[in-house]
């Protein structure tokens, strides 16, 4: 296994940016659980696996990837090309999915403005858990490909179909399949499950932006009891899933 050259640590330090990642079309992901199921699901968008040793020696999946992509690190270089506070024995460059169109008909999540990348990973691995797979975000909201959101979904990003767009002419579309989660609401259990299919969260300070809330017709809340301001929004989208889409 050929060992990592500086040149090939400038570049993937380069990936840290997002500008970059988008010229690219590339991404970083790090850990042994992810990448692994990146090898065994996608091996034909990895473009490059760096790892140390001991992950080489035990990683049956690694076989399945051409030589020539992989190479070797020791820890004082998995630590530079590292996006995490504490550097993963294996880290991997991958090609970006497709694009895919989002379909109305079938089970949605809307983002508007989710800024935590956290929060956007745990949505997705929420949605993913209750068989929702794909999610339309609007500009604002965090990129998918932020390291911090890709280690949140905890894999979960290769099976649910993120995509960005404007949110307001999907609202016009289909209004009235669209329910919105909000402070001033109806309590959501006052509403049939067999109705809803497509429901949008908006920003964890600001909640859904303000030019979208006249095309909101059916909004539903979480009632609370204590004084907290209001609920993180992975949570809030945790209840919500849990209520509609589970069997």
């Amino acid at each position: 296994m050929e060992t990592i050259s500086n040149q090939k640590i400038k570049w993937i330090k380069s990936l840290h940016l997002k500008k970059n990642r988008e010229k690219e079309n590339l991404y970083i992901v790090e850990g042994e659980k992810i990448v692994n199921e990146l090898i065994q699901n996608f091996p034909e968008l990895i473009r490059l696996i760096v790892c140390k040793g001991s992950f080489a020696e035990k990683s049956l999946e690694l076989k399945a990837i051409r030589k020539e992509f992989v190479f070797q690190a020791n820890t004082e270089e998995m630590e530079r090309i590292s996006t995490l506070n504490t550097a993963s024995t294996v880290l991997a460059v991958v090609e970006k999915f497709q694009t895919k169109a989002i379909d109305a008909s079938k089970s949605l999540l809307l983002l508007d403005g989710i800024q935590d990348p956290g929060n956007l990973g745990t949505i997705i691995r929420t949605a993913d858990w209750f068989g929702i797979d794909q999610i339309l975000c609007s500009p604002t909201t965090v990129e998918l490909y932020n390291s911090k959101t890709l280690q949140a979904t905890m894999g979960s990003f290769m099976r649910v179909n993120v995509q960005y767009e404007d949110l307001k002419p999907f609202l016009i579309e289909n209004q009235e399949k669209v329910y919105a989660a909000l402070m001033d609401g109806i309590p959501y259990q006052q509403i049939s499950k067999e109705n809803v299919e497509i429901i949008i969260l908006g920003n964890e300070g600001n909640g859904i932006s303000q030019a979208l809330i006249p095309l909101l017709k059916n909004q539903i809340t979480i009632k609370g009891k204590g004084k907290a301001e209001s609920l993180n929004v992975g949570v809030a989208c945790g209840i919500l899933l849990s209520y509609f889409f589970s069997n």
